[in-house]
């Protein structure tokens, strides 16, 4: 990123706006368009013009299930169904970047079910399959939780809203560069993630969206992005993000039983020390958890008393979504698994990196073991 984080004032050579036509805008173009073709090719798109760049997951989100509903709806007019309500279906574990847009649709007249998942935080098919109508225009599932880390059977999901002629979006961050995903082999429609998450840079992220699927702006302006998201393009974070991408992609095989391993060791040693117990009523080291979450609750301390306790000993963990750490509320995907309010507020999410190694996790179990038995 760095060349195109300097700008040299004779040339403006890396600090020109890609959409300029000059030398200048004509090779930061060319740089973005190259950022766009390696993210696409590392997530599996069909073709770069899938990918269409964001501030974030968050915008993505918003864009993907505002935008589809809203073409439907549109589509739906133009065909003389007037009546026409659109229905959306999401799960009740969704970031809040989704689940946020609950109230919003609903004031604009727009029907909206969430599905609760099992103990283990799965959604069924079948529980789709009874949620879903003729007039279902978008199904939201995401593809790997990021409080308790359930993957879901994304591809079976988006068959199912299919088969019911609903679109299918998911929120795929937590996935991407954890987990092996195709993007175009998956079925899924339209799929969310974020650079930082791949230890790229903040501030920016993407929406998968494939091709034919029709999906109104979020913002409008300048019709960069192909008309789907307006405003001058960020090439250097674009640069860092696909950059990450690419190298979280290619190291996913490793990185994932290297991880899984150290996700196993932390919930037997943590789970063997007084009350302390898995989050999901069976402590998830499978395939159908992600790889680098490992959640529990410690009855009798709150997450807040742990994280600060656990910070001062030098380790930066958090009670549910670091988005909404600040909430004194317990977390809405453990209180939909189920978990008693109570036990909910003594919850503790421990992630794991690429960054992390045997000795960071054994000097963390010591630790907490300490603070825990106090």
């Amino acid at each position: 990123m760095e060349p195109y984080l300097r700008p040299n004032s004779r040339t403006m050579e890396y600090d020109a706006n890609a959409n300029s036509l000059h030398t200048p805008g004509r090779n930061a173009f060319a740089a973005f368009e190259d950022a766009r073709a390696r993210i696409a090719r590392a997530v599996g798109a069909a073709r770069p013009s899938e990918i269409i760049f964001t501030s974030g997951a968050t915008e993505a989100d918003n864009t993907a299930v505002l935008g589809i509903v809203a073409a439907r709806a549109r589509r739906e007019v133009q065909r003389g169904n007037a009546s026409y309500t659109p229905h959306v279906v999401v799960s009740a574990i969704e970031h809040d970047a989704v689940l946020s847009l609950v109230g919003p649709m609903k004031s604009r007249g727009w029907n909206v079910d969430v599905l609760k998942p099992d103990r283990q935080g799965q959604i069924a098919v079948e529980a789709l399959k009874g949620a879903l109508k003729p007039e279902t225009a978008l199904v939201s599932i995401m593809w790997a939780n990021n409080e308790v880390g359930t993957v879901q059977s994304i591809s079976d999901l988006a068959r199912t809203a299919h088969e019911a002629g609903a679109a299918f979006h998911t929120d795929a961050t937590q996935a991407v560069g954890k987990i092996p995903l195709d993007f175009a082999r998956s079925g899924v429609d339209a799929a969310s993630f974020s650079s930082h998450k791949l230890c790229g840079p903040k501030g920016i992220g993407a929406l998968y969206l494939r091709t034919g699927t029709a999906c109104e702006p979020l913002l409008y302006g300048g019709g960069q992005e192909g008309g789907k998201r307006s405003g001058t393009q960020n090439v250097a974070g674009a640069i860092g993000f696909a950059a990450a991408c690419e190298y979280s992609c290619q190291m996913v095989p490793d990185e994932r039983a290297r991880q899984s391993r150290l996700r196993d060791y932390l919930y037997r040693e943590l789970c063997a020390i007084g009350k302390v117990r898995a989050s999901c009523s069976d402590a998830p080291e499978s395939e159908a958890f992600l790889p680098n979450i490992v959640n529990v609750l410690v009855p009798g301390m709150e997450s807040e008393t742990l994280i600060l306790q656990l910070d001062l000993a030098g380790f930066a963990v958090s009670g549910g979504s670091a988005c909404s750490s600040g909430s004194l509320e317990p977390s809405h995907v453990l209180t939909a698994l189920g978990v008693p309010r109570d036990d909910a507020l003594c919850s503790l999410r421990v992630s794991i990196g690429m960054y992390t190694d045997e000795d960071d996790v054994r000097r963390f179990v010591d630790a907490f073991r300490k603070i825990a038995s106090h």
